[in-house]
């Protein structure tokens, strides 16, 4: 996060990104036998915390940790999560929520330590393509600057378009 001069107020900054065409997506994989994706099947709470977690703490990520269990599985219910193995571990998740026609890439990253090697472009080039697999007439998503430096342009680089950018005081919740 950028320093802040005392008087500054800390802001939130959302951008909101969609592609209207699958013609306009712009995908890129990486080769390599060493790791795979699958869609989690079972619907684990503990698990789906874990990569959320994972993934996304030192990007502030907090809201799904106030939900209750009961609420994130209705919620994972409707929802469609893929997730990276890198050697047989888990190194990162794409999760795709339907909203009727269209399909928002509700949750995407990968863990630390698995930054730098291709990965994120290529299950987010995953995540896409399932998105427009399902027969979506729209895919989008969001991104704040909390999150990755990278996340922008990667989204940029698939194909997405900005569609709206948002600023409000920083919530109590990230602060």
């Amino acid at each position: 996060m950028v320093a802040l001069r005392k008087t500054e107020t800390p802001m939130l900054v959302t951008t909101y990104l969609e592609m209207t065409s699958r013609s306009g997506f712009r995908p890129a994989y990486i080769s390599g036998t060493h790791f795979t994706i699958e869609q989690m099947q079972t619907l684990d709470v503990n698990f789906y915390r874990f990569l959320y977690n994972a993934v996304g703490e030192q990007w502030c990520w907090r809201e799904r940790n106030l939900l209750s269990d009961a609420e994130l599985t209705a919620i994972l219910a409707q929802s469609k999560v893929y997730v990276l193995y890198c050697d047989g571990v888990p190194a990162g998740y794409v999760e795709l929520a339907p909203h009727g026609s269209e399909m928002e890439i509700a949750y995407f990253g990968i863990r630390p330590a698995y930054f730098g090697r291709g990965f994120g472009k290529h299950l987010l080039s995953y995540g896409i393509a399932q998105a427009w697999a399902s027969g979506a007439s729209r895919v989008w998503l969001h991104t704040c600057n909390l999150d990755s430096p990278q996340a922008l342009d990667n989204y940029l680089k698939r194909g997405f378009k900005v569609y709206d950018v948002q600023r409000e005081r920083m919530p109590e919740l990230f602060l």
